[in-house]
């Protein structure tokens, strides 16, 4: 445990018993603040700002189940911990039930205490880093519902910004489930056109009639159920943003009609003949290489280079793991409010299921991974058997991490930091061990990775001679 990491208030009655465990606590490098019943430990939480709770169930005055609650009300974040004698389990178990971290029975075993502690303090700062990051990403770039911290990730907020005040067509290309229609909406948000409307097109979920119907309107007559004129979604999005998801799937008719609203900036609605002038911003996104489209004759190539003017490819979650830690306390608050219950946590071995994970349905799947274990948590924590299936026995293709154990006592942060050093080590693997190469393909300066080298330990071996013997970075 690292030094100055935490804050812990001890409350219970018995003076031998906090003594002795500021001193295991302070030793460990934790701050520590003593109350001896229940009435004096709120008025400090009421005062102070802890990272964790000892609380003893047998106080004099108020239960400490009671107390318990009152803590909840308070800080429902501040995670607690039940100190309790054996015949006081079953009302420990039953605090659990209702959202406190963990328990200990006396006479407690240290290094358990320890274990239980750091990992709640380390839970409890990521969902402070999660909050606080949300806070920084709506200060630099205006958003909030696009997590992660990751070089990647960022990079593309960048250009987000970069790009939002213009007028010019953007092409948003990545994986299904990878957060397209965030991205779009970003742009919209931090655009001077905020205020007028954002309309969203699923371009393969429609025939060719309705959707160039939906997209242009149509006159009165212009087909049998036609018996009134219609606007079509450019009208409806003058001013604004239009975004065609998934545009690889438009068919050639319509992507000639779709290339002359782009270049002339106007249509005529289905069976009309009177031109309809429009100022739309387009924004689209495609899961496929449009470019193989265009070379087998399925999507125009005049299209594909009025759509590519700005490019933003974003990545998979595999390539941003450092992300998912956070995602998915991002997730877990979301449902949780949504289904009217309190903060649930996520246990160790679930998490560290979700780092192994390779995530075809990317961010996406997360999320419904995340909101399954909320809807089915009865206990306050989503724990490894609330995971699908999928996620707890990944493809053989994914499995060089899922192979990787973590001694049962590991936190979070130590899980993430083995995994990031496996990683690592993998991509100097595959680059034949030159640093220049593995940081290109991390899309990282080559000093960030160094950096990394030296923290973790890892030796280096000389990129000339594969063969040769190892020596440390230094």
């Amino acid at each position: 445990m690292s030094k100055g990491k935490g804050c812990v208030l001890i409350i219970d009655d018995d003076a031998e018993i906090r003594e002795s465990i500021q001193m295991l606590l302070v030793s460990e490098g934790l701050s520590v603040d003593m109350a001896e019943n229940g009435e004096e430990g709120l008025l400090k939480i009421e005062e102070n700002l802890y990272d964790l709770v000892l609380l003893d169930l047998m106080l004099p005055g108020k239960s400490g189940m009671d107390i318990y609650k009152d803590v909840r009300r308070v800080d429902p974040t501040l995670p607690v911990v039940i100190i309790t004698a054996m015949g006081g389990v079953e009302t420990a178990v039953t605090a659990i039930k209702e959202g406190c971290y963990d328990y200990v029975t006396k006479p407690w075993d240290n290094d358990k205490l320890l274990v239980i502690i750091g990992n709640a303090i380390k839970q409890r700062h990521l969902a402070s880093e999660n909050a606080h990051l949300r806070r920084a990403l709506r200060e630099r770039y205006g958003y909030s519902n696009i997590v992660g911290k990751s070089e990647k990730i960022l990079q593309v907020l960048d250009l987000v910004s970069q790009v939002a005040p213009s007028r010019s067509t953007v092409l948003i290309q990545g994986e299904s489930g990878t957060g397209k229609e965030l991205i779009a909406k970003a742009i919209h948000l931090k655009s001077n056109r905020a205020d007028k409307p954002f309309i969203a097109v699923n371009s393969g979920s429609m025939p060719v009639d309705l959707l160039e119907s939906t997209l242009f309107g149509h006159v009165r007559g212009a087909f049998t159920s036609a018996v009134a004129a219609k606007k079509g979604l450019f009208e409806v999005a003058d001013q604004g943003t239009i975004f065609f998801d998934e545009i690889g799937t438009i068919g050639l008719e319509t992507q000639a009609k779709l290339l002359r609203v782009i270049q002339e900036r106007e249509f005529m609605r289905l069976g009309g003949v009177e031109t309809i002038k429009v100022d739309v911003r387009i924004i689209a996104a495609t899961n496929v290489d449009l470019a193989e489209l265009v070379e087998v004759g399925r999507f125009r190539e005049d299209l594909y280079y009025r759509l590519n003017v700005i490019n933003i490819q974003l990545p998979p979650l595999r390539e941003r793991r450092e992300d998912i830690p956070l995602i998915a306390e991002f997730f877990i608050r979301k449902y949780c409010e949504e289904n009217g219950k309190p903060h649930y946590r996520i246990s160790a071995d679930a998490l560290r299921a979700l780092m192994d994970y390779h995530w075809p349905g990317n961010v996406r799947e997360l999320e419904n991974a995340i909101e399954r274990g909320v809807v089915l948590s009865q206990i306050e924590t989503i724990d490894r058997t609330l995971l699908p299936d999928s996620v707890l026995t990944p493809s053989a293709k994914f499995a060089g991490l899922s192979s990787f154990s973590f001694p049962k006592e590991s936190s979070l942060f130590d899980i993430m930091d083995a995994i990031e050093k496996r990683v690592i080590i993998e991509m100097l693997e595959r680059s034949g061990w030159s640093q220049t190469e593995a940081a290109d393909s991390f899309h990282i300066p080559l000093s960030t990775l160094n950096q990394k080298i030296k923290r973790y330990g890892i030796e280096i071996k000389k990129k000339r001679d594969r063969t040769s013997t190892v020596h440390s970075v230094k």
